[in-house]
């Protein structure tokens, strides 16, 4: 038998902790192993039950989602947990702190409860979470807030081709999507976002994201 997911809940509303709690625990492969209302009862739980995904919410007391992912997934964790983020997007306007925090993907509170189950189980394998419909909107709406930093080396390694398909992940293209703009195949839009992850030392898609408007590859 495979071993089930292990989920963390963390969310300061009951009923909603709850609902995703029932959801996830009802589906075979998943299982519910905590949770939690607040931010720092959430980092002590998932450093001390090591669950494969942590559903965290972003306005939360006494630690908010933006520092508990932080501590969870940041920069410089030796041993980094898996977080989706799950936010109100038109109230919540610290989601991209949160992908910049760590976070592998995020998720809208009012999502069908299958792209929740989705959502898991893709960031539990590694990969991230970056709806397309609404990346530009996510991210596209700090743009303007985001100096953008000096050049690194990895950057200045990119192709120009290389470099175009960052942009159009940045903008929230699908792989499939890039593929029919550019006309390549999907196999080798994987090979040059692996390259570019590779290159600038990035862990998903939703890294470079934050990347590429951090460095103003993006307007």
């Amino acid at each position: 038998m495979t071993t089930p997911v292990r989920v963390l809940v963390c969310d300061d509303q009951a009923l909603i902790r709850t609902g995703f709690a029932t959801i996830i625990d009802a589906q075979p492969g998943l299982e519910v192993v905590g949770e939690c209302g607040d931010g720092r009862t959430a980092v002590d739980l998932a450093r001390r039950l090591r669950p494969d995904v942590v559903v965290m919410d972003v306005r939360m007391p006494v630690l908010d989602g933006i520092e508990a992912t932080r501590r969870l997934a940041g920069a410089g964790v030796a041993d980094p947990v898996k977080v989706l983020v799950v936010t109100t997007f038109n109230l919540d306007e610290y989601v991209y702190e949160a992908l910049r925090a760590g976070a592998s993907g995020f998720l809208l509170k009012d999502a069908p409860p299958a792209q929740l189950l989705h959502g898991i189980r893709t960031v539990a394998t590694g990969a991230a979470l970056l709806a397309p419909e609404v990346t530009r909107q996510l991210v596209g709406r700090y743009a303007a807030r985001i100096r953008p930093a000096q050049a690194t080396p990895g950057e200045t390694a990119l192709t120009p081709r290389e470099l175009e398909v960052l942009s159009l992940i940045a903008d929230g293209l699908s792989n499939s999507e890039i593929a029919a703009t550019l006309v390549i195949s999907q196999e080798t839009v994987k090979t040059y976002v692996s390259r570019i992850l590779t290159k600038l030392d990035l862990r998903d898609r939703v890294q470079a994201v934050v990347y590429a408007y951090r460095r103003g590859l993006v307007t």
